[in-house]
Parts: C-alpha cells; structure tokens; sequence
C-alpha cells in the first residue's frame, strides 16, 4: 500500500513537472526555419568570435599544453587554485553525461548525422570558451583572499566602462539566476538521471531488484552530493582533479580498445556519420533536424557560450587573462571533439544502434560497450557515476558563486538544500522531460551571456594580440594592464 501510494506521489510529480517545462520550451524555443533562435544565436556568436580571435583555437593548441603542463604557475600569485585543477573542475561540469548519453541521444533523435555537427559546435566553442575564460579573470574580484568572478562581473564592470552600466546591471542578475536554476537542471537532473538509467541497468543484469529502483540510489546520490558541497571550490577541485583524469583515462582506453578492433570498419562509420548528415533518412526536419540535434548536443556537452565554465577559471593563480582563456579552450576539444567522437564509433562500429530503436540515451552506449567487453557492464556504470558526481559537485559550485553574486551568504544553505533534492528528483523524472529541462535552461544562459561576449570582443582581441606578440618575442608574458586594455 505504501510502495502504492509511493509510486502515485512520483507520477504526479513527474507530470506537473513536464506541464511546466512544455511552457517554458515554447518560450524560450521558438524557432525560425525549424532551428531554435537561440541555438542560431550561440552559433552565430561563435562563428564571429572565432574570426574575431584569429582562429586562436587552432594557433592556441600548443601554448595551452604549455601551460597546462605548469610551466606558468606561480604559487604566489593570487588565487585559489592552479590552471590543471580549475581545467579539471571545469571540465567535471562539461565532461559529463552529454559526452556519453547525449551523444546517444543525438543520434537517436537526429541519426549518425547529428555527431558531425556536434564536432562542429565543439572546434567553434573553443574560441567561445577562450573568450568568456579570458574575461572572467580579468574582472574577478578577491574578497578576503578569496577570487569570485565569472559572466555575474564581466556583465556588469565590463558594460559599465562603456557606458553601458544599466544593461550589464540587468544582464548579470540575469545569468546569476538562470545559472542557480540551471545547475540544478543540467548540471545535476540530468545526470543523475542517466548515471541512475546506468545503475537500474546493472541492477536488472545483476538481478538485484533493489538497485533497479530510482529512488534507492537517488537517495544515495544525494547524500553523497551533501558531503562534498559543503566543502566550497577547494574541496570540489580537489575531488575533481583526482576524478576526471581517472575517469576520463578509463573510458577513453575502454572506447580505443572497441575502436581499434574493427579498424577496418571505421570508413563505413565515418561514411555513414558524413552521409547521415546530408542526407537524412525518417529525421524530423530533414538536414536542419540533423543539424539542430547535433549542435544542441554539442553544445550541452561542452558548455561554450553559457559561461559557466568561467567561474571556475575566474579562481586560478593566474597573473594572465589571457593565459587563462588559453588554458580553457582545450575543453572542447576534449570533451566534444575527442570523446564525443569516440563515443559515436564505439555505438555504430558494434551495431547496437538501429534506427527507430526504443534503447535511450546512456543504456545506448551501456549496451555498445558490453557487447564487445561483458565486463564493461560493471565498469561503465562506475565510469557513469564518477563522470555524473563530478559534475554535479562542479556545477554546484557555479550554482553558489550566482547565489553569493546576488544574495551574499544569507539563504545559502537553502540553496544547498534545494541542490540536493534536484539530485534525487533527477533520478524519478522521466528521460524526455529532464533533457528539455536541462536544455532550456543550458542554452538560456547563452542569451545574456553571448550578448556580453560579443560586446566586450574587441577588448579581447586586444589583449591577446598584445600577449601573443609577447610570447613570440620570446620574452616573459606581462600581466594585462586592465586600466588600458579595457579601454573602448
């Protein structure tokens, strides 16, 4: 009687939540030519700030390793963490679920077609992402030794020096709450939805009836979220540095090891990818269908665009701007390029995928890779759960940094309950309607942020053509004079 009435609460809420995300997709995912407005407006913006910056996420690739490597660190310099631990934190937040479900999902709703344009958005959002990283620690702040910035001070200082105090004001208040909405949405629902589709399925092949139930490992999810969240950046970048090379290493060697055994079906894969994109077959909206799935795959994967990213790499010991926003545009190329990539070939070169197949999102990929390694029905559900848990914990972060942003300390810990309970009631929700959650609310961000990017570009430009002749000069890169490089 209890399970009854139990299962009854959890319908009822999973449908008043669709009721509410069907209103807010049909206004914020009004379209022209069957593509999103705002997916058209990311793009556009990327497009222009990628021959704005000089193609930096072509010429930038060698430098960032440099950096990455540690050969500019500096322990005494202001801030909190180092350039590999912000990448890492960053990186949890978008080296995620969306690199393994949503690219199961992509070509589910868009076909094999739809990884193309995936990639597309990724090589794009490097420079997206380099610009808005670039900003963020130009305008951070430090607060009793502590470094806050992101979209929340780039918006609001950066549109102030020119003039402009009002709508950078507005435009900043607006990404803070669309950012604490947002973190609970696709930073957390999401991917404690697909890490609990993961779990349920190790459950059923195990035959443990108790850990197929959503709401046993939602419970577990959440309590788990408690312990690290409480912990602020230092603590979450620690977790996050020790979890992301570990997981990232075990599934790349899991895919490498399925690719290279059918190296010689990889032509057909990326033949069917090339043709799928252009010529779509049984694909709602033709090309454009094809095209839209991708690129909002692939810009949920990688988060370029929606500013998050820089709150992270607002916090590292870092005399640079510039230097930081070359360190960020790694990113996408990891976690779009590369393993979104990698994902596809291990789900087409093993023929799990099948047109019209009712197999969704991560149990897609789950499937792929046991059917070549049985053992991987254990290890990609504990690779499922550390990539879903780091990013959850870093877009926690992202989430607190808007709260303080707007509220200081006063409400946090209400915040931080709300945090949690999203992790338990992303694993109840049904898959359609937390993905259209966590997409409007991704891709809103995007809007006030895209805007402040685009106006504060040449600015950037600037700055890093200033310090790109530096470093070709073979001298020691100056730390940017923000009172003239922010000038209009």
């Amino acid at each position: 009687m209890e399970s009854t009435t139990l299962n009854q609460l959890l319908t009822h809420m999973d449908h008043g939540f669709d009721i509410g995300v069907t209103l807010l997709e049909r206004t914020l995912f009004f379209g022209l030519w069957g593509v999103p407005l705002i997916v058209l407006w990311l793009m556009a913006g990327s497009v222009y700030l990628t021959l704005r910056m000089g193609f930096i996420n072509v010429r930038g690739l060698r430098h960032s390793l440099a950096v990455l490597r540690g050969d500019y660190d500096d322990p005494h310099e202001v801030g909190e963490v180092n350039h590999f631990q912000a990448l890492a934190t960053a990186m949890s937040a978008t080296v995620g679920l969306g690199n393994i479900a949503g690219v199961a999902i992509a070509i589910q709703l868009g076909g094999p077609g739809a990884v193309l344009w995936m990639t597309v958005a990724g090589l794009l959002g490097m420079t997206t992402k380099f610009t808005e990283c670039t900003l963020a620690q130009e305008y951070r702040v430090i607060q009793d030794g502590q470094a806050l910035g992101g979209p929340m001070y780039y918006l609001s200082q950066g549109l102030a020096e020119r003039g402009l105090k009002p709508m950078g004001q507005l435009l900043a208040a607006t990404f803070a709450i669309l950012c604490m909405v947002g973190a609970i949405g696709g930073g957390n629902m999401f991917q404690a939805n697909q890490s609990g589709m993961a779990v349920a399925a190790l459950g059923k092949h195990l035959q443990w009836s108790w850990l197929s139930e959503p709401s046993v490992y939602g419970i577990a999810l959440a309590l788990a979220v408690a312990t690290v969240i409480i912990g602020g950046i230092q603590r979450i970048a620690q977790v996050a540095s020790a979890i992301v090379p570990t997981m990232v290493g075990l599934y790349l060697t899991a895919a490498l090891w399925i690719v290279c055994h059918h190296l010689g079906d990889i032509p057909n894969a990326m033949g069917q990818i090339w043709h799928s994109a252009w010529h779509p077959v049984a694909i709602e909206g033709g090309i454009v269908g094809v095209m839209v799935q991708g690129l909002q795959r692939g810009v949920f994967s990688n988060g370029a665009g929606t500013g998050a990213a820089a709150i992270a790499h607002a916090t590292t010991k870092n005399p640079e701007p510039v230097r930081e926003g070359i360190v960020a545009l790694i990113e996408p190329l990891i976690d779009t390029v590369i393993i979104c990539n990698l994902t596809a070939l291990v789900c087409l070169l093993t023929g799990v995928y099948q047109p019209g197949s009712i197999v969704n999102g991560i149990e897609l990929t789950t499937t792929a890779f046991a059917t070549e390694v049985p053992m991987m029905t254990w290890g990609l559900a504990i690779i499922v759960c550390l990539f879903s848990f780091s990013t959850i914990i870093s877009c926690f972060y992202y989430g607190e940094a808007c709260w303080r942003y707007l509220f200081g300390e006063q409400g946090l810990l209400t915040y931080k309950l709300l945090y949690i309970l999203g992790s338990f009631c992303g694993t109840i929700i049904g898959l359609d309607t937390v993905i259209r959650f966590s997409d409007i609310m991704v891709f809103a961000l995007g809007i006030p942020n895209m805007l402040g990017l685009l106006l504060l570009s040449n600015q950037v430009a600037r700055s890093l053509d200033k310090y790109w002749h530096t470093e070709h000069s073979f001298q020691s890169p100056p730390t940017t004079d923000h009172s003239s490089s922010s000038n209009p």
